[in-house]
Formats: structure tokens, sequence, C-alpha cells
């Protein structure tokens, strides 16, 4: 990951959720951006083990994708 590349992007998180993590981020005087890029950094690994939409709903491949 770049350094120096910065794009703002727009989250939705649950209520709860968000204010949990401010909380942490007040608690170890971060900001909620560093929080959430910590948090990816750590769960990535087991994110990507996640089934995608696609290999759960169906199961089969689009036609133009058979054989």
């Amino acid at each position: 990951m770049a350094g120096t590349d910065k794009r703002k992007q727009s989250l939705y998180f649950p209520e709860d959720m968000l204010r949990e993590i401010q909380e942490e981020a007040n608690r170890q005087d971060r900001s909620l951006s560093w929080i959430v890029q910590q948090a990816w950094k750590i769960a990535r690994n087991e994110i990507m083990r996640f089934p995608s939409v696609n290999d759960v709903i169906g199961g089969e491949r689009p036609s133009e994708e058979r054989e």
C-alpha cells in the first residue's frame, strides 16, 4: 500500500459498532481511520477465507463461463 496515497471513502457502520470503534479510537488516542485500517490488516486473511456470494448462491457458473 502506498504511504502517501490517500483516498476518501464513505463507510457505513451500525450505530453500536461505530460507537465501539470510536471508544477504542479515543482510548488509544487514534483516528477512526487508523483503527479500521489496523482491524483490516489483522482480519484480512480470515476474511479472505469466506466464500464469495457466487460460491454460495446457485453454485453454478454463468453459461458463458462453462467448459
